[in-house]
């Protein structure tokens, strides 16, 4: 708007000559195709000049199209209704409504100007005002590319087209006061002052940099005339939210130091110099930049100190949240540097005096951490310590720790192994290099060994009936891949007198909503005497084994699998194993086996016993032993009474089937009669 206003005693010159070609006693209507003056251009222009009774002049201008570039204004239409007059001290006034159509932001739609002109005092004012708003400038008639501006309660929204010349970004409210210096130059403009803002909001395209509700004052120089623009900025915020990247603010209500230096060029943001202040949460020192589509490309913070849990709940919640880490409990320091380049991560350190973490879901919990890391893509950094009263994954408490650690070539390695406990039992780490700017799938190297866990307390923090047993394996390498975690090695439960291998374990969303895991896990051996006892299924005597392949989990429930389940050495099954088997196949007794012979026996001889489930979609495609006419065999009798169990359902909804398993387990599995 200041860029305009600096603009009127051109456009008052053009019109004062147009006059001087026709005879104002009688009245003039002229018209011009296109009319230029420095910084604008009006086409399909029309004057229309009577006189008044009062004295002086009444001038009707229209122009179709309106171009002043400095203020990102293009084909904006002009209405100007005005009466111009000369006081006997030869000073001359300009007033009356004007609306200026299709500007950005809908400025200047319905407002009115006072132009006063004093040769005298080689002085212009402009005075434009439409409700609350008003802005007020004062340009030396022997200068008329200087303007002293004053805002005072102007919409953001009409500064629009300003902003669209250093910023593709859009303004979505707020208010602005200011008072400012103003030069036009031959390529843009150059402006310095202090301002006031209430409410502000804005957003970019891609919508990653944003803000609402955003009060901010302090003072500004602002330079497009040379190069890329650049704006200086001294400030404080107060309140509002502002979304800059992945990173989310909200403000608190006391002033919050905001100093930085900026270049904007084809949409691009590049902030050479930031300093954030903010006493009781967060001290940062850096720079950042932005790409034309909003995407971070590089970030270098060449200090962040946070006071937790201020910082989290202002500027951290949102961030973390990304990873699936929400409502956070968090206390402590911590001070960090970051060097975040367009080509990755180039550096980052962070320490702490003492530290506590933990996700309201219990995936991820970290109690007094203390020491750091130290890590660069290029040279070697000095060795560091980190330390550790509890670390929990999923649950699973750690007990304590000291690691300690070196970068060197791109590489941070753990110096010596460190041992944890874990449910009575032990994981050790070996070996573990760490890449952070190596290609995915090649960032992570370790040797891991888990070695005594107790089963009854797995069980029990799994939330499963207890069952006792060990838990060992080994983890001979770890890859990741974008959000993808891959153990190479496995795990081996020993329970029930046999042995449960667990292989090709993947994790992907860890700390997601919802996370996916994969593997292949294969019984060998398993006493199905201890098993039903501990579930309560009916009894079944004889090893079992079997493969669960293809397992795969989302949100910790079975989606995908491919089982088989195999008692091949015979045993003794019980009538209520029987009824609880024939349930879940929904089948029911071979041809021949009575009801009222069946209740003579407790427990029946069984040759073999299979049964499997190839979850697909829902639904588990279901087989047994082998096929008969109409089904497949689920238990293969020996010896007298025979017994059969016959599967009639080859699909079965995975729902269905696990109410029953559930119904079977409670004990309320139908009686076979």
């Amino acid at each position: 708007m200041g860029a305009l206003s600096s603009r009127l005693p051109w456009v008052l010159s053009l019109v004062l000559s147009l006059l001087l070609a026709a005879p104002a006693h009688a009245g003039a209507s002229l018209a011009a195709k296109s009319v230029t003056v420095p910084g604008a251009t009006l086409q399909q222009l029309t004057l229309a000049v009577t006189p008044v009774d009062a004295g002086g002049l009444r001038m009707q201008l229209d122009a179709a199209r309106v171009d002043v570039p400095a203020m990102g204004w293009r084909r904006v239409g002009l209405h100007l209704d005005a009466v111009l007059q000369r006081d006997p001290h030869g000073r001359w006034s300009f007033d009356g409504p004007m609306q200026v159509k299709r500007a950005p932001g809908a400025a200047l739609g319905d407002a009115t100007v006072s132009l006063q002109i004093d040769p005298a005092a080689n002085t212009l004012l402009v005075d434009l005002r439409q409700g609350k708003a008003q802005a007020t400038t004062f340009v030396p008639l022997d200068q008329p590319t200087h303007a002293q501006i004053e805002l005072k309660n102007l919409p953001f929204a009409w500064l629009q087209g300003l902003m669209s010349t250093v910023w593709s970004g859009r303004a979505t409210g707020g208010r602005v006061n200011a008072v400012l210096a103003l030069d036009q130059r031959e390529r843009g403009i150059q402006a310095s002052g202090q301002f006031d803002l209430a409410a502000l909001g804005f957003d970019s395209p891609a919508g990653k940099l944003a803000a609402q509700s955003l009060g901010a004052g302090g003072r500004f120089v602002l330079n497009t005339a040379e190069g890329p623009a650049g704006i200086h900025l001294e400030s404080t915020l107060r309140g509002g939210e502002v979304l800059l990247g992945p990173i989310y603010a909200k403000l608190p209500d006391h002033a919050v130091q905001l100093s930085l230096d900026a270049q904007a060029q084809a949409g691009a943001v590049t902030v050479s110099r930031l300093r954030v202040g903010d006493p009781d949460a967060m001290q940062l020192k850096g720079a950042m930049a932005f790409n034309a589509k909003g995407d971070l490309a590089s970030l270098n913070l060449s200090q962040l100190q946070l006071s937790l849990p201020t910082a989290y709940q202002r500027y951290g919640r949102a961030w973390l949240a990304s990873f699936g880490l929400r409502d956070m409990t968090a206390r402590g320091q911590l001070s960090a540097t970051v060097d975040l380049r367009r080509d990755g991560l180039n550096a980052f350190t962070f320490t702490t005096s003492g530290l506590d973490l933990a996700d309201a879901d219990g995936r991820l919990a970290i109690a007094g951490l203390k020491g750091g890391l130290d890590w660069s893509r290029d040279g070697a950094r000095p060795g560091t310590d980190l330390s550790w009263q509890r670390l929990g994954v999923y649950r699973f408490m750690h007990g304590p720790a000291t690691s300690r650690w070196h970068s060197s070539d791109g590489v941070l390695s753990l110096q010596r192994p460190i041992s944890m406990s874990l449910l009575g039992g032990q994981v050790r780490i070996s070996a573990l290099d760490w890449a952070p700017a190596a290609a995915r799938g090649q960032r992570l190297e370790t040797s891991m060994a888990v070695t005594g866990v107790d089963m009854a307390a797995f069980s029990q923090t799994m939330g499963w009936p207890q069952f006792p047993g060990t838990l060992g394996g080994a983890i001979t390498g770890l890859t990741i891949s974008g959000d993808q975690l891959a153990l190479d090695g496995g795990l081996s439960l020993n329970v029930f007198g046999g042995f449960v291998d667990v292989t090709g374990l993947a994790l992907q969303q860890p700390f997601g909503d919802n996370p996916v895991l994969a593997g292949n896990i294969a019984l060998r051996q398993l006493d199905l005497g201890a098993i039903t006892s501990v579930f309560d299924f009916g009894s079944i005597t004889g090893p079992l084994d079997g493969h669960i392949n293809g397992l795969r989990l989302v949100n910790w429930q079975p989606v995908a699998f491919d089982a088989q389940l195999l008692a091949s050495q015979g045993g003794r099954i019980s009538q209520r194993a029987v009824n609880n088997l024939t349930s879940v196949g929904g089948g029911g007794m071979a041809a021949g086996l009575q009801g009222a012979v069946l209740k003579l026996f407790k427990t029946f001889g069984y040759d073999r016993i299979g049964l499997n489930c190839r979850l697909q979609g829902a639904v588990c495609h279901m087989s047994g032993l082998e096929p008969t006419a109409d089904g497949y065999t689920i238990v293969d009798g020996s010896g007298l009474p025979h017994l059969e169990v016959i599967g009639h359902q080859a699909e079965v909804d995975w729902p269905t089937l696990i109410r029953r398993l559930k119904a079977a387990i409670e004990g309320n599995a139908p009686q076979v009669r």
